[in-house]
C-alpha cells in the first residue's frame, strides 16, 4: 500500500507578494486569503525587510554596552569626565549617545558640586541704542566674555521685565526672566528659566498677574515678586512660585503700592525700596514668617544710606558707590550704621558707563559690574585694609580714562550699551 504523500511544509505557490496577491484578486473576482509569510533558505540574512531593523536594535544595544572610555570602568571614566572644564561641555555632548545622556542628567552636575568641581559663570543681559536685548556670560578663568544665543523672542525688544534670579530646582540652578512690558502688548505673564545643563530656554507657569519694573528674590528657594506696573498704575499685590509644586500663589498685599527700583534679602527679610504712587520714594519690608509687608521708617539708618547696587554676604550687606573709581560701604547693625570698608584708590571719571550697575557674589568675593562691561571683584572677608580690587575685565586704568574723557568732550557720554541685570550661575 502507497504511503500517503506528506504536502511541503512551505508552498511556494502560495507565496505571494503584494503584486501577486491584487492581480489574483482582480482576475478570479473573489477574495484570496492572506498567506503566511514565507521563511525560505534562500533568502539570505542580508536582504531580509527586517535585517535593516534588527541591525540598528542590535547597534543601540551595543552602543549601551561600550564604556564611556575604552579600557576604563564606568566609575573612574566619570571621575575623569567631571573634571573636564565646564567650558567644554558642549564638546563632550558631541561625542557620543553615552556622553550625551550623562551629561543631560542630574548625577553629572550633581557630582561636581558634592566635589568642589562647579564652576560659576556670570550672566548679563544688557540693551543697545536701539532697544534690543541680547546676553553674554564670563568665564572667569578665561576672563572675557562671549556672546549668547539670542534670547527668546517675547523677551528680543521687551523692557522692564525683573531681575534674573537663580532658582534650584530638580534640575539644578536656573535663570529666571519675569514679566515684561512688550511694545505691542503692554505688560506680560510670561516666565521663562534658562538651564545651563542644557544650554535650553524653557518655559515656567506663568504669574498671577501682568506686570513690569516690579522686585524680584528668592527666599528659601521659592521665588518672590512685588508691585510694578500692569498698565493701569502702581500694583500693591505680591506672588510666589514653589519650584517644587511648579506653581504659583498669592501673598499678602504690599502696604503702598509701590514701583521698586532695588530690592535685597537681609536677615531673613526681603526690602524693597523704589517710588510710590506720587512719585515719593517709599520702603517696604516683607517677613515670609507672617505674610506681611510693613513700611521702613524715612530716618532710618539701613534705608537711608542703601544705594543700589547692593548685595549680602555672609549675613552682612554691601552697596557700592562707583561714580568715580569704586567705593565699597558695609552696614553695621550694631551701629546701626553704613561706613566705608574698601575703595579701589583709583579715579576714572564720572561718565555714565563706568557707573556700576550689578553687584552679585562670584567664588566668595564681591561682584562690581560696570555700564561697560568692565568688571572688578574685591575679597571683603580679607579684612579692612586687606582688600586689594581685581579687575576680571576690563580696557586698562588709562585706556578707560582718556576713551570716557574724549566721549564726555564729543558728547557721547551715555554708553552705547546698557547692562540690565546680573546673575550668577554654578554647574
Amino acid at each position: 500500500m502507497d504511503r500517503p504523500i506528506q504536502a511541503p511544509l512551505v508552498d511556494s505557490s502560495a507565496c505571494l507578494c503584494r503584486a501577486e496577491r491584487a492581480a489574483a484578486v482582480a482576475s478570479t473576482g473573489r477574495h484570496v486569503p492572506r498567506s503566511r509569510p514565507c521563511v525560505q533558505s534562500s533568502v539570505r540574512a542580508s536582504i531580509h525587510p527586517l535585517s535593516e531593523k534588527r541591525s540598528s536594535r542590535a547597534d543601540r544595544r551595543s552602543d549601551g554596552q561600550r564604556p564611556l572610555l575604552p579600557g576604563l570602568p564606568d566609575d573612574l571614566a566619570i571621575a575623569c569626565l567631571i573634571r573636564v572644564p565646564r567650558a567644554d561641555h558642549c564638546k563632550l555632548r558631541l561625542v557620543c549617545r553615552r556622553w550625551l545622556r550623562l551629561l543631560a542628567g542630574n548625577y553629572f552636575y550633581g557630582l561636581r558640586g558634592r566635589l568642589g568641581l562647579a564652576q560659576q559663570w556670570l550672566y548679563a543681559f544688557k540693551s543697545d541704542g536701539d532697544g534690543r536685548v541680547s546676553w553674554d556670560v564670563l568665564d572667569p578663568a578665561a576672563a572675557a566674555w562671549r556672546s549668547m544665543p539670542p534670547v527668546p523672542a517675547e523677551y528680543a525688544a521687551a523692557a522692564g521685565f525683573s531681575n534674573m534670579v537663580q532658582l534650584r530646582r530638580a534640575r539644578g540652578c536656573h535663570l529666571y526672566l519675569l514679566g515684561s512690558r512688550d511694545p505691542r502688548r503692554g505688560a506680560m505673564r510670561r516666565v521663562v528659566f534658562y538651564s545651563a545643563r542644557s544650554n535650553r530656554w524653557h518655559r515656567a507657569p506663568d504669574m498671577l498677574r501682568r506686570r513690569h519694573c516690579f522686585g524680584a528674590c528668592v527666599m528659601g528657594n521659592r521665588l518672590y515678586v512685588a508691585g510694578g506696573e500692569s498698565g493701569g498704575g502702581g500694583l500693591r499685590s505680591a506672588d510666589v512660585f514653589d519650584p517644587a509644586k511648579n506653581r504659583w500663589s498669592f501673598l499678602s498685599d504690599m502696604a503702598r503700592a509701590l514701583v521698586p527700583f532695588v530690592s535685597v534679602v537681609h536677615g531673613g527679610r526681603w526690602y524693597v525700596k523704589g517710588l510710590g504712587a506720587e512719585r515719593q520714594v517709599l520702603s517696604q519690608v516683607y517677613t515670609p514668617e507672617t505674610d506681611k509687608w510693613s513700611t521702613v521708617a524715612t530716618l532710618d539708618s539701613m534705608v537711608t544710606g542703601w544705594r543700589s547696587p547692593s548685595a549680602c554676604i555672609d549675613g552682612r550687606l554691601y552697596a557700592a558707590d562707583c561714580k568715580d573709581g569704586c567705593r565699597l560701604r558695609a552696614y553695621d547693625e550694631a551701629a546701626d550704621a553704613w561706613s566705608g570698608c574698601a575703595s579701589s584708590g583709583h579715579h576714572l571719571g564720572s561718565s555714565h558707563a563706568l557707573e556700576a550697575v550689578a553687584m552679585v557674589t562670584l567664588r566668595g568675593k564681591l561682584c562690581v559690574v560696570r555700564n561697560d562691561m568692565s568688571v572688578s571683584v574685591v575679597d571683603v572677608a580679607a579684612g579692612e585694609g586687606n582688600q586689594p580690587w581685581e579687575t576680571l575685565v576690563g580696557k586698562g586704568q588709562i585706556k578707560s580714562f582718556v576713551t570716557n574723557l574724549l566721549a564726555s568732550i564729543a558728547g557721547r557720554g551715555r554708553a552705547k550699551n546698557r547692562v540690565l541685570h546680573c546673575q550668577v550661575l554654578e554647574a
